[in-house]
Formats: C-alpha cells, structure tokens, sequence
C-alpha cells in the first residue's frame, strides 16, 4: 500500500491566543534546535523569546502583537510539519492562509527554515511602532454553510461604499481590512449575525493597498537570494502553483513582497486548487488552534469536494472518517505523527 497523500495548510495570524497558550510547550519538541535559534535571535534583537512567551500567561497586547504573534505562529506550526510521520504521509502540497503563505515557503523548501523566520519576523514587526488600518470578518453562508449570493452582494456593496477592501476571501468569510474609519462605519451599517461583523485585534490591513508603504519597505529589507525553487509545490493567495521544476524565483519574490502583501488573498482559491489539482487523500491543517477548520469545510462545500455540500455532511465526514486532520486537536493529532 502506498503512502496517504496530503495537502498541508499553514495557519495565519490570530490563531495563537489565549486557547492555545502553551502549545509549544505541549508540542514543539520535534523543532526544539530551531526554537533555540530563533530564541537566540530574539535575545539579541531586544525580544522575548519564543519559549518565554509561550510559558507566560496569555496577554493579547503582547501574544497578539506582529512581533511575537507572527514567530510564536510559525514555531507551531514548523513542530507540527516535523511531528508529520513521512514514512506514512507523502506531502503533495503546501498552502497557507495570508501569513501561512510565508510559513509555507519554508515548510515547501523555498526558504531555510532560518530565512523562514527572517521573513516572517520582518513582516510581522513592521508595524511594531503602530498599525496601518485594521481588518474586521463577516460571514456571507447561510445556516447549511453554503454561500448565500445575496448576502455576499450586500457586504461586497458595502464594503465599496464604505472605501474598505476585500483582504481575504475565507471560505465562508469575508476579511475586510481598510483605515479605522472605513471599517467603524462598516460596524455600523453591516447587519448584526451573532458576534459579527467583529474586528479582529492587533490586525492592520493587511493585503490591501494600504500596505504599499510596506511592501517598499520589505523589498529593501529582504534580499532575493534568501529564495529558491520549492522542493514540493506550494500554492498561493491566487491559487496559482509554484512547482520545484518551473519557479522562476524573482517572480516568487515579486509575489511574495508585492502582490501577496498589497493585493487581495483568495485563501478560497487556494484551497480550491490544492484539491483539484493535487486530490490528495487527506487535507493536514497545521497548529496552532483549529480556526481555520470551518473555513476550509465551507470551501469544500462550495466545490461539492466528496460530496461534501453542507455543513451537517461536512461534520458527518469528519466524525467517522476525517478528509480534514487539524493538528490543533489532540484526537486528530495522533492520526498523523
């Protein structure tokens, strides 16, 4: 019998929170070498370390910054692509959510796990002095966890007559990111759904124009040779693949510093194409946390991936059979170390 092919997502800002606190401790030990390097790091850069933060009581002004957030993310998630067991799963693709993106070009072999949190901290203390904008998330599925056209219609309105952006296309969300004003009139006039729409803290605009300024900023700051081709395909905020073969590595940069940082990321997209063109047998979702289990349901529903075409078939599946492995549950966990 041969191996279980995955997909494997990486998990993007505002999945390490207060549930989740302590999951390096819990579940780092496979990337324990690196840990202590970026910890190094850390020291000599002024910061926290990693092991510090996430042995400390969670205080979201400081677990929720873009200088901590952003490493304490891609940490959790490097334990849990080591923890994979590969003697059983064969990786066909790596694919994340906005920050997963970058995550993902180490975990796909496009940058050394050390550049990987070079570029991960880069990005993510460029706003340390203060936030460009903010993004809030709304969602546009009905109860079935399909897309209602209507109410997609009616927010997309809003949001262009509120001057916002579409930052995010989330499976059954919308991430909306623009300057403060835009998004209180958006809190506003968009119909209240249970907690929605909600702003997200610590969170800028982030893939939207507002981000200009700090793509400038990182193209000064990143050099291209801390890229290569990926040693297995990684499929980004477009849907677009990046194969070990034909990756032309200036557009990679280009993308990831340009289009990735200032334009929308069709996370939806993304996923779409991972399946589609690479079927595999499962979809691995990285930790930390589980946020970004329902989202991928809801795109799965949207392509009827395995007749899977409603939340109440979704939650069926992953009962007895899961399609979705989230590391972030300890149940689904043990299925793939």
């Amino acid at each position: 019998m041969g191996k279980i092919r995955i997909v494997v997502i990486c998990p993007g800002r505002g999945t390490y929170t207060r549930e989740t606190s302590g999951y390096l401790k819990a579940n780092g030990a496979p990337a324990q070498s690196h840990t202590t390097w970026m910890d190094e790091q850390r020291k000599a850069a002024g910061l926290q370390t990693l092991t510090e933060l996430d042995s400390q009581p969670f205080k979201t002004k400081i677990h929720m910054a873009g200088e901590h957030a952003s490493a304490l993310i891609y940490t959790c998630s490097l334990a849990d692509f080591l923890s994979i067991d590969q003697s059983k799963y064969e990786i066909a693709a790596v694919t994340g959510n906005s920050m997963g993106w970058y995550s993902a070009l180490a975990l796909g072999g496009s940058l050394s796990v050390e550049n990987g949190y070079n570029l991960i901290q880069t990005m993510g203390s460029m706003m340390a002095g203060g936030t460009i904008g903010g993004q809030i998330i709304y969602p546009i599925v009905d109860e079935k966890w399909q897309i209602d056209e209507s109410k997609k219609n009616m927010v997309t309105a809003e949001i262009e007559k509120a001057g916002s952006y579409v930052s995010i296309y989330l499976g059954g969300y919308l991430v909306i990111g623009g300057e403060q004003s835009s998004l209180d009139k958006l809190l506003k006039s968009l119909p209240a759904h249970g907690k929605y729409p909600l702003q997200l803290p610590y969170h800028a605009a982030f893939h939207t124009p507002l981000m200009e300024s700090v793509s400038k900023k990182a193209k000064a700051m990143i050099s291209e040779s801390m890229f290569q081709k990926p040693s297995v395909p990684l499929v980004d905020g477009r849907g677009h693949i990046w194969s070990p073969f034909s990756t032309d590595t200036a557009k990679l940069v280009d993308y990831t510093l340009n289009h990735q940082v200032t334009k929308t990321y069709d996370f939806t997209a993304s996923v779409s194409a991972a399946i589609k063109e690479f079927c595999p047998d499962k979809m691995v979702l990285l930790g930390p946390g589980n946020t970004l289990g329902g989202a991928v349901g809801q795109i799965l529903i949207e392509n009827n991936w395995l007749d899977i075409d409603s939340k109440k078939s979704f939650s069926k599946r992953q009962e007895s059979e899961p399609y979705l492995i989230s590391m972030g549950m300890e149940k689904q966990r043990k299925m793939v170390c």
